[in-house]
């Protein structure tokens, strides 16, 4: 009778197997390179995509040595006015460290799709979504009125060019700046108004010409006096 493998022999036989077997799920060849949308001015080098663009290219990484790409790009929803509709296309011969990145391109503002495909593809075609927005990279901060400009733009409160006396209260200052100036005199001498309203230098007149003529009407009676 032949003796029964142990459950560790077989567990560690298993194990062998798989590790000199190729995995299915390993990336196959052609499929392990990642694309990336980037802005016009930033560099091949960066590995990050920038998922909203003005004018843009596309950088492809870590593919086979010259690999041939073709890719295409869909309008998408919720901007799409036609499902499907391809708006730009084109093709990259990638160089020997499987890298290449397209000319720089532009699209009317709103939402896209990149579809990648390549020689030698084993599974789906790459993807990418983005928006382009060329209306706010235009204006800087947004097109939003800085704080500082509505400060400057609201006109000052006008400042009053006659200084408060000092040692004078808020409210004095205040009522000596919205009283009126006296009006001027009127021709003819220092016409200052009376209590009843009469200007003092009529009564000064008034009352000069009767004494002149009481003492003229004195003189006369004495003179009257002696003839008699």
């Amino acid at each position: 009778m032949r003796p029964l493998v142990s459950a560790g022999t077989l567990t560690a036989a298993v194990a062998v197997s798989l590790l000199l077997t190729p995995s299915a799920y390993a990336a196959a060849p052609g499929d392990n390179g990642t694309v990336k949308i980037h802005d016009a001015t930033t560099g091949e080098e960066l590995r990050k995509n920038e998922p909203h663009v003005c004018t843009f290219y596309l950088d492809a990484f870590g593919f086979d040595d010259g690999q041939q790409v073709d890719w295409h790009i869909e309008a998408w929803a919720p901007t799409a006015h036609v499902k499907g509709e391809t708006v730009k296309s084109g093709a990259l011969n990638l160089d020997g460290e499987g890298h290449g990145r397209s000319q720089d391109l532009s699209l009317p503002d709103g939402h896209y799709k990149l579809f990648w495909n390549f020689d030698g593809e084993h599974g789906r075609a790459k993807h990418k979504v983005f928006w382009t927005d060329c209306k706010d990279a235009a204006q800087p901060g947004g097109g939003k009125p800085s704080a500082s400009a509505s400060t400057s733009a609201t006109p000052s409160a006008p400042v009053s060019a006659t200084p408060a006396p000092a040692g004078a209260t808020p409210s004095a200052s205040a009522a000596a700046a919205s009283s009126p100036s006296p009006s001027p005199s009127a021709p003819g001498g220092d016409l200052a108004e009376t209590g009843n309203g009469a200007p003092v230098g009529l009564l000064s007149t008034g009352a000069a010409a009767l004494v002149a003529a009481g003492a003229y009407l004195v003189v006369r009676r004495r003179k009257a006096q002696q003839q008699n």
